[in-house]
């Protein structure tokens, strides 16, 4: 049975049989998004976020053959130490990653899975995976998307990775009926920076009509929702800059061949080097942010049963 496989932290199973407010947080932007010791420190700062902003935070792993939601501070210094030493699973690695054991750090998609099976509705990350650039011959698409239109969780994000071509996956996430809701913004954020000159049709500036239409498009069975949330601006980095870093890391990507899974982690850490360590900041402060309205959706959203 699936149950033998799901493990739930003391914490956060006392919190939903409570009928408190959860927030799953994803794992690998610890195992494969930042290096070490900061990585740590990011994952303990985004869960007292969550706390102190009334919810009960929920990072979740796959940890020796069980998916676990919540872990504990043993498991959280563990996973931030092991870095890219421990696997990437996405749905496709997931009965895999299970049964081989070890350490996965937990995809968007991933995540947003087993937040569904352990009755978790609202996810904070840093960015979703989306349409690669090339992706017309490549046919590089995050199983983020999919799994957006059809798991019912709430994700709060600073848009897609700005890696990724923001066109196209804004397409695809309307192609499967995904909302994408503007937080307190009308242009769809890019990780760095806080607008990429495509506008939302969806806005919310309060956080109970939020959650009330989430209450909703969950009873009705639509599946997820995304709720793009742009980067605090005095951490913004200008679309330009970050431009041209991000296509001196496709080239890097490009000459060493890098691909499918090992793209985003192999980009983002060309980038850190490439600026000196700026874009982790950035990275550090979005996730908090994202941490921060997810808590406060979460608290909405359990007031409403």
């Amino acid at each position: 049975m699936i149950t033998d496989r799901l493990l739930l932290g003391a914490h956060v199973r006392e919190a939903l049989n409570r009928g408190q407010a959860v927030v799953a947080l994803e794992s690998t932007i610890i195992t494969h998004g930042m290096p070490y010791p900061q990585n740590l420190k990011m994952a303990r700062s985004v869960e007292d976020l969550v706390r102190k902003h009334g919810a009960v935070p929920a990072t979740i792993a796959i940890m020796d053959g069980q998916m676990v939601a919540g872990v504990d501070e043993a498991a959280l210094e563990r996973l931030s130490e092991q870095g890219h030493a421990a696997s990437k699973a996405s749905r496709r690695d997931l009965a895999s990653a299970l049964v081989q054991g070890g350490l996965a750090g937990t995809t968007v998609a991933t995540t947003m899975m087993i937040a569904a099976m352990a009755g978790i509705h609202v996810f904070a990350t840093g960015g979703i995976g989306g349409v690669h650039r090339g992706a017309e011959t490549s046919f590089d698409i995050s199983a983020d998307l999919e799994e957006l239109s059809r798991t019912p969780v709430a994700v709060v994000c600073a848009g897609a990775k700005a890696i990724l071509d923001i066109p196209k996956t804004l397409e695809v996430l309307e192609t499967h009926g995904v909302p994408v809701i503007g937080w307190r913004t009308d242009d769809f954020p890019v990780f760095y920076s806080r607008t990429s000159g495509h506008k939302l049709d969806l806005r919310f500036d309060d956080v109970d009509s939020l959650a009330d239409m989430l209450h909703l498009h969950f009873d009705l069975g639509l599946g997820g929702a995304l709720i793009a949330n742009p980067v605090p601006e005095a951490f913004e980095i200008n679309r330009e800059t970050a431009e041209n870093w991000i296509k001196a890391a496709l080239h890097q990507a490009d000459m060493r061949g890098v691909r499918g899974k090992d793209i985003t982690p192999f980009l983002l850490n060309a980038i850190f080097e490439l600026t000196g360590g700026k874009s982790l900041k950035t990275n550090i402060e979005l996730a908090r942010s994202n941490a921060e309205v997810a808590a406060r959706i979460a608290v909405a959203l359990a007031r409403r049963g």
